[in-house]
């Protein structure tokens, strides 16, 4: 290895170049490097020239006699292009970036650089291009971007210089999970423009730069001058004391540009909707687009809230809004939609920014307009909570129908809406006015529900008593006819005896069934409710959210998308207190006749409840603690005061007494005549058939 080594280096010691010879290939590549750029300087020279056209010329300055050029801003302004148009002549510069071209040169027919010139001139041909597709609004392409600020003690907008709309709307009395406020409208998350057109060409007012004049502390116009007496904006005024903002579109002379037979404008509408809360899954799910159809009648519908949706509708609406759990952009017409495409997408997990947003929605629709009237199209603009008395108050703005913006909170279907709003939300919102903490207003709202119910718990507890005393009876029937083919004579018995001791089966079940309407209205209220937003009680942070006492990072298979990653206090103690609640019911109960498995089963929904609540409001989970601690306390309270004795003997005076039979007693024991009847003669024609 030594002696190779050696080899290798004493022949590259021989072989290695002299200075002399080094000097001589450095001179060698230094002309060929002279070679290339010299022919590169020649190529340039001898390039051919791109010029203007007559006609593109011609165009040119028609399109700047046409602008309102007035003092010392250019004409036309984009891209690096500054053009004017003085005696007749064009003049300006073009901005290269690296390289300023006078217009002169543009205009010359021989260049020293060609490639600069052509760069220069395909320059002014697309700033034409767009001056020429913008009109009379080609002028308000260029403009600094600023915004304006509106607000009142509820909302803080700021509206743009760039499409004249508004970018900002923060609510003050409200804080998301990662900013000091919520923000309904952000900058570069939601965007609304206007499309106006003529019979060739379109206009879309998000291109352009308005200016803005604010004519009060809470109004302000944003204008477009365009010439020739023609002008168009829109002017927004902050409601006081609101989360209200009117947007009225105004204009003057637009008939000079847009012909009058143009009867319709286009909106279109896009929002990235962010996040405010920490738990994502109820937020996303309760994220759509909402809309309601024109009229008095007219319903109110939205877009799928699990995965993607597209809808086109055909008919006219009221208004549309961009909704999710606890806020809403809602945008009122004073006159009507006519039809709309719906667009609303997830976020995929994969995507970079899933974590902070909810869904990416789009709205396209179209409204009446006509360019003689000073104001042809008018528009209210709702930014704020889903606050159930919020929202009612503002049907007023619309005296000619029921905006039904309510309907915005879901509070389930008819009839547990009909509890919702006109029992649950009328005394929830009076305890409040008297009592801060909202912990102690459910608990004084589970206190009167329970007190309103307790006559249907008492019918319940009573009939559990009947049928714990005549279990021997019932058994004693089912001893005297076993076996199937006894079963309906079974059945007729047992029900004699229900009769004659003034029993039923159902008389403890029926009484729970009409309390289920209140359970599941409650189920849809604590989730909607955003009074609980970010109140604290006891150990729960946010009873909007789930207490959660302990977490993890890991996914538990099959139930980590309902169970979450996490352990819910209250929804826990709600968990062991339905399971005592369980053996207590079993317990009072006759098990007997129970079918096999049942009492598995009975402690297993408790367990059930655990995985699905477990990800919920910690209010709601602290609602169902509460009321099945009550429930518990009035089933003791019954057993002091009812004496299974009295009941023995109250059955037995029913029996003694003659009991005229109720219509579907009768026709009940006529149906099991019928059937009997038909069984035994089924069982002689298979007899006669086997003889």
């Amino acid at each position: 290895m030594l002696l190779m080594c050696a080899v290798i280096f004493g022949f590259m010691w021989f072989n290695a170049p002299s200075e002399a010879e080094l000097a001589e290939q450095q001179r060698i590549q230094d002309s060929i490097a002279n070679a290339q750029l010299n022919a590169e300087k020649a190529t340039q020279a001898n390039a051919a020239v791109d010029l203007l056209t007559a006609d593109e010329l011609s165009q040119l300055k028609s399109v700047l006699a046409s602008l309102d050029s007035d003092s010392t801003q250019a004409a036309i302004n984009t891209n690096g292009v500054k053009l004017s148009l003085a005696g007749g002549e064009v003049t300006g510069t073009i901005d290269l970036g690296d390289a300023k071209v006078d217009f002169k040169e543009v205009t010359a027919d021989s260049t020293a650089n060609a490639a600069l010139h052509n760069r220069a001139v395909a320059a002014v041909k697309s700033a034409l291009e767009v001056y020429a597709k913008n009109g009379s609004f080609a002028n308000c392409l260029t403009g600094t971007d600023q915004v304006v600020k509106l607000q009142n003690d509820s909302l803080a907008i700021e509206v743009s210089t760039k499409g004249g709309t508004i970018t900002r709307a923060s609510l003050k009395a409200y804080k998301a999970y990662n900013a000091p406020c919520v923000e309904v409208f952000t900058p570069g998350e939601n965007e609304y423009s206007f499309m106006l057109s003529n019979n060739t060409q379109r206009f879309d007012t998000r291109n352009f730069y308005f200016t803005p004049k604010q004519l009060n502390d809470s109004t302000l116009l944003m204008q477009l001058d365009l010439g020739n007496g023609s002008k168009w904006g829109l002017k927004y005024t902050l409601v006081p004391g609101s989360y209200m903002v009117r947007m009225e579109m105004v204009q003057e002379g637009m008939n000079k540009i847009i012909p009058l037979n143009i009867n319709t404008v286009d909106l279109n509408w896009h929002q990235k909707m962010a996040r405010h809360e920490e738990g994502k899954m109820f937020e996303e799910r309760n994220s759509a687009i909402y809309y309601k159809y024109w009229g008095e009648d007219g319903d109110v519908e939205y877009t799928k809230e699990n995965g993607n949706d597209e809808q086109d509708i055909k008919d006219k609406l009221k208004w549309i809004s961009t909704k999710n759990q606890f806020f809403s952009a809602v945008l009122i017409t004073d006159s009507c939609f006519t039809g709309a495409q719906l667009v609303s997408k997830e976020i995929g997990k994969d995507e970079a920014d899933y974590a902070k947003y909810l869904k990416d929605m789009t709205i396209h629709t179209v409204i009446p307009y006509a360019s003689d009237k000073a104001q042809p199209a008018s528009f209210y603009f709702y930014l704020g909570p889903n606050r159930y008395p919020t929202l009612s108050d503002y049907d007023k703005y619309s005296p000619k129908e029921d905006l039904k913006l309510t309907r915005l909170i879901p509070l389930g279907w008819k009839l547990f809406r009909w509890i919702n709003t006109g029992i649950i939300i009328p005394v929830f919102t009076w305890l409040g006015k008297f009592i801060s903490g909202y912990g102690i207003i459910i608990l004084i709202l589970t206190i009167l529900i329970k007190l309103v119910l307790s006559p249907l718990t008492f019918k319940s507890y009573m009939s559990q008593a009947k049928m714990r005393v005549l279990a021997p009876e019932i058994a004693a029937i089912n001893e005297k006819y076993p076996g199937d083919e006894n079963a309906l004579k079974r059945q007729q018995k047992t029900m004699e005896l229900y009769s004659m001791a003034g029993a039923s089966p159902f008389g403890g079940c029926l009484p729970m069934m009409l309390q289920m309407p209140i359970l599941i209205a409650m189920f849809t209220f604590f989730p909607s409710c955003i009074e609980l937003r970010g109140e604290s009680f006891l150990w729960a942070a946010d009873l909007s959210a789930p207490d959660k006492i302990f977490s993890w990072t890991t996914q538990i298979p099959l139930i980590s998308s309902y169970f979450g990653n996490h352990i819910s206090l209250f929804c826990l103690l709600m968990t062991v207190t339905n399971i005592g609640y369980t053996y207590l019911t079993m317990q009072s109960q006759s098990q007997q006749n129970a079918m096999p498995g049942m009492k598995w089963m009975m402690y297993l929904m408790p367990l059930m409840f655990l995985v699905f609540f477990n990800n919920y409001a910690s209010g709601l989970s602290y609602y169902y603690f509460i009321s099945l601690l009550i429930t518990i306390a009035q089933t003791y309270s019954c057993r002091l005061f009812v004496n299974e004795e009295k009941v023995r003997a109250k059955i037995a005076e029913n029996k003694a007494k003659p009991r005229k039979k109720s219509g579907f007693m009768a026709r009940l024991e006529e149906a099991q005549r019928q059937q009997q009847q038909a069984l035994k003669e089924q069982q002689k024609r298979n007899g006669k058939r086997r003889n």
